[in-house]
């Protein structure tokens, strides 16, 4: 997902039952799209969360993630996970239209 960062939220941390320190940031980037063009991406563990600090607001990212949703009361809650984060450059190397090489069927 491509998009220009417009707002990092504030670091939460905690200690989970088992004991372990954990840490989360949440960022929000503008996709440009019609509808519904923010979207609020997290990252968990301090090295992920060390992405963060190489890019400012207005900066044009790149974020690869993963969506879950788990179950509470009846209800469901949808999470987009960062995996990786980066900021665009202007070429298109690691881009998913140039993922597939000449052979991409779309």
């Amino acid at each position: 997902m491509k998009g220009k960062l417009v707002k990092v939220l504030d670091l939460q941390s905690g200690t989970s039952k088992a004991g372990k320190q954990w840490v989360k940031q949440s960022f929000v980037i503008d996709t440009g799209g019609q509808y519904n063009s923010e979207l609020c991406f997290n990252l968990f563990g301090q090295d992920k969360v060390d992405l963060l600090r190489d890019v400012t607001i207005g900066d044009e990212v790149t974020v690869l993630f993963n969506l879950s949703s788990r179950e509470y009361k009846g209800n469901y809650y949808t999470s987009a996970d960062a995996w990786k984060f980066k900021q665009s450059k202007e070429e298109k190397l690691d881009s998913f239209d140039n993922a597939f090489g000449d052979d991409n069927p779309f």
